[in-house]
């Protein structure tokens, strides 16, 4: 590996693996042969990462997670301190279930927060946001935020993580931040009207 990232003495990275530039992989964490990590990614305090991962670049695990065989995780994803991924949805320390490891999608620019647990098969829809200690059992649209045991949508966070207020007259939303506008174009699904992206989205959706 070319190693234009940083490694702490105290971590283990097995070979081979790809790390990006920049990337940084601080105290005690253990990154097994074959994961991929992008460039500009932050692995706090203790972070275990399994074979044949792929993390995205610019994201950020904070201390004590462990991203398991299964898991994904893309681009700007915000992963909090001891948040908790699974992959099997029915372990039992007598039986051996390698096989049976379900994949587990963190969508782009995705917030969980600390302490929450993601249950293994589930889709983290782009710019969602997951409260601490939320219990995520099933797919998540894009820019929802997730509250409670088990988590449900409790509203919308923008883009740029906020909560969005109420809708106007007009059905918009704005981000106190950035200004730009939001709309449930059909229940449960939320597009951002001034980010070209999303317009790509809906263009791709209805043709």
């Amino acid at each position: 590996m070319d190693k234009n990232f940083y490694v702490h003495p105290s971590a283990y990275v097995d070979e081979p693996c790809e790390i990006g530039a920049n990337s940084k992989i601080w105290h005690f964490c253990h990154v097994m042969k074959n994961a991929q990590i992008g460039q500009g990614t932050s692995l706090g305090q203790n972070v275990f990462v399994a074979n044949d991962v792929k993390i995205g670049n610019n994201v950020k695990i904070q201390n004590n997670v462990s991203v398991y065989a299964g898991v994904e995780l893309e681009d700007d994803v915000f992963c909090g301190p001891s948040c908790v991924f699974t992959n099997v949805i029915n372990p039992r320390s007598q039986i051996v279930r390698h096989d049976s490891y379900q994949h587990t999608l963190v969508r782009r620019g995705t917030t969980i927060g600390a302490n929450a647990t993601i249950v293994c098969g589930a889709t983290l829809g782009r710019y969602s946001f997951i409260g601490a200690g939320a219990v995520v059992r099933g797919d998540v649209p894009d820019y929802a935020l997730m509250l409670g045991v088990p988590a449900v949508r409790k509203g919308w966070m923008s883009r740029h993580g906020h909560r969005l207020p109420t809708p106007d007259a007009n059905g918009m939303m704005l981000c106190p931040e950035s200004g730009w506008r939001y709309q449930e174009i059909e229940p449960g699904l939320l597009r951002c009207l001034d980010w070209p992206e999303d317009e790509a989205l809906l263009l791709k959706e209805d043709s």
